[in-house]
């Protein structure tokens, strides 16, 4: 990254950072508001919009990956980088940094509970069909020893 305030262009490298990071609290608070959707679709087994919705967040993912390009050298050496800002870019960045860092706790704290449910549904999926196999085995078992065997042949001659 080239220094702190030398001008690449017209625009000073920490306004870049600035609006980089501006940008990317922005995701972050669209991917909550998909989490909050996510989380409902979920709840509510609404696989189509479940899966609209999944792919609304990796499109937004992909912007932050895109940002996280401009903003990674300086998260790398943040102490010495930040040293260099003026206070007021400084205290803008660490407030950015910090509403980042909550919003992607929330987010993944809500999506940690999705799998959770999601897993759950499975479990329950794989009990009630265990359950329904093995009713049909009593089933038939029990027509077996009620009716004999059922014979498979017919017999059309005369």
């Amino acid at each position: 990254m080239a220094g702190v305030d030398q001008p690449v262009g017209d625009v000073v490298m920490s306004d870049v950072l600035i609006q980089a990071l501006e940008e990317q609290v922005a995701c972050y608070r669209r991917l909550a508001k998909l989490a909050e959707q996510q989380h409902e679709h979920v709840q509510h087994a609404q696989t189509e919009q479940l899966l609209e919705v999944l792919n609304r967040r990796q499109e937004v993912l992909d912007d932050v990956a895109r940002l996280e390009r401009t903003i990674a050298p300086a998260r790398r050496n943040w102490s010495e980088y930040a040293a260099g800002l003026a206070v007021s870019v400084r205290q803008r960045a660490e407030v950015l940094l910090g509403e980042t860092r909550r919003l992607l706790e929330r987010i993944t704290a809500a999506d940690r509970d999705d799998a959770l449910m999601l897993q759950q549904r499975k479990l329950n999926l794989g009990r009630q069909i265990s359950a329904a196999r093995t009713a049909g085995q009593v089933n038939r078992n029990y027509a077996t020893a009620a009716y004999g065997a059922r014979s498979s042949r017919v017999d059309i001659g005369g």
